[in-house]
This record gives structure tokens, C-alpha cells and sequence, in this order.
């Protein structure tokens, strides 16, 4: 709890991110451009230099919707 406190306040730190991933083509038939890392934190993507091994800029990414409640209703 102390943690989500502190984490709204300042934001993530993206301390913890995922090995620079260089994907191919997707299943969709779209490719993405450019090496990028993901932060295992708050999920977002940022750019990756494998010359400087560096992280940069935030790259954009598919906004995320929200979860569907699904309301069964069962007869009387």
C-alpha cells in the first residue's frame, strides 16, 4: 500500500525493464520499428540504443481499454 502511495505521487521510476526486445513482423502483418524495452512495472515502452546501450525516449503504444464487467443473470 505504501508503495502505490508513493508510486502516484511520483510515477514510476522504470527501474525494472525487460531485456531489449527487437520484434520481426506480427501476427497482423505490421512490423514495428526500432529495439525497445518495456518497464515490468507500468507496462509502458521505451526506445532502446544498442550503440550507447541506453534507454530513451517513450515510444508510443496502443491504448489500453478498460476490463468489461460481464453481468450474467440467472433466472428466477
Amino acid at each position: 500500500m505504501f508503495a502505490s502511495i508513493i508510486g502516484s505521487l511520483f510515477g514510476c521510476a522504470h527501474k525494472r525493464t525487460t531485456f531489449p526486445l527487437t520484434p520481426g513482423r506480427s501476427a497482423s502483418g505490421t512490423t514495428r520499428s526500432g529495439t525497445y524495452v518495456a518497464c515490468l512495472d507500468c507496462g509502458k515502452e521505451f526506445a532502446y540504443d544498442w550503440k550507447t546501450m541506453q534507454v530513451g525516449e517513450q515510444v508510443g503504444t496502443a491504448p489500453r481499454t478498460a476490463p468489461q464487467t460481464i453481468i450474467v443473470r440467472r433466472p428466477a
